[in-house]
């Protein structure tokens, strides 16, 4: 479920896809925006999210 463009799970939803936790999800189609790729940093490192064309992601540094 989308609220004000942001990907939200119930806590019902959690528990039946088997998550417990309070982690932030972040929908990987929204990080690429109309693309397959996108740049994340960490710590001053560049690293290539890419959506596959089997559904799949791969992170790459």
């Amino acid at each position: 479920m989308y609220i004000d463009g942001k990907l939200t799970t119930s806590p019902q939803q959690k528990q039946n896809q088997g998550f417990t936790d309070n982690l932030p999800m972040h929908d990987a189609r929204e990080l690429v925006g109309d693309g397959t790729q996108a740049r994340i940093a960490l710590d001053g490192q560049i690293y290539t999210l890419r959506i596959t064309r089997q559904g799949k992601l791969i992170l790459t540094k």
